[in-house]
């Protein structure tokens, strides 16, 4: 199977997240015809947000087996477990809290204020990780995974011109000082993103269209850490019509 980039544009944010929710289930369908479980990764942001919305209040949406789907999160803000500007309290209040999934398939990371400190919370959830993979791998395997982009290109929280962009050894970063507050996160490294069957961009916005421009006429991942980002079998950029500014006619998909 190709693992070319494709780019959809839609017309608005709305119509962007009403059309990648319901790819997202009749994929899960297929591939859950096809093995016993699922792991799917998801990433904050409101674009984000928005289909993780979208898919809850879709009439097809309980044709999914949720209890035989695994939730992982790409990265997650330093912040007080129930604070709402958590990635992972915005996917509950949207899809999680509403749909069948045993709390044991949700994999949420560290949270401050528990007693344990940032670089112990990545190193828990890299043993998380582990836990969870096939014999012998460091991960589990992602079929989907979910990701927003930054005005700069960046992902999860992977930012530019930083070395956790080039991280190769480690699955889980704690991030400081990120140019995005909250300045501390944890964040999966590009290696675990990029073992990714299907990478799943979502962005919406006039300010998104030059990183994006930019990553697909092949700018370095330390400039715009996007540009390094690719599935195994698929990268799909999920655009609105205000981020495809900058992209040209010949690279965007008439179909996924």
């Amino acid at each position: 199977m190709s693992n070319e980039r494709r780019v959809l544009v839609h017309r608005d944010k709305q119509a962007l997240a009403t059309a990648v929710a319901a790819r997202f289930i009749t994929k899960m369908v297929d591939i859950l015809d096809e093995q016993g479980t699922a792991h799917v990764v998801l990433t904050g942001g409101s674009v984000g947000i928005n289909v993780l919305s979208a898919i809850n209040e879709s009439s097809a949406r309980d044709t999914i087996d949720w209890t035989r789907v695994n939730f992982w999160w790409g990265d997650e803000r330093w912040l007080a477990r129930h604070d709402a500007e958590r990635n992972e309290l915005q996917a509950r209040v949207a899809l999680l809290d509403h749909i069948d999934v045993p709390e044991e398939n949700v994999h949420p990371m560290g949270a401050a204020g528990e007693g344990v400190e940032l670089d112990d919370a990545a190193a828990g959830y890299a043993a998380e990780l582990g836990a969870n993979a096939p014999f012998g791998a460091l991960m589990p395997s992602f079929d989907i995974t979910f990701l927003g982009v930054g005005p700069d290109g960046h992902i999860a929280s992977l930012f530019p011109h930083r070395s956790a962009i080039r991280e190769r050894e480690a699955s889980v970063l704690s991030v400081r000082r990120s140019p995005k507050p909250p300045a501390e996160r944890i964040t999966l490294t590009r290696p675990v993103l990029n073992s990714s069957e299907r990478v799943w961009l979502v962005l919406a916005g006039s300010d998104k269209a030059s990183a994006l421009g930019l990553a697909l006429a092949g700018a370095s991942r330390d400039e715009v850490p996007v540009a390094g980002i690719k599935g195994r079998r698929r990268t799909v950029f999920f655009i609105d019509k205000a981020a495809a500014a900058e992209v040209p006619e010949n690279l965007i998909a008439p179909i996924y």
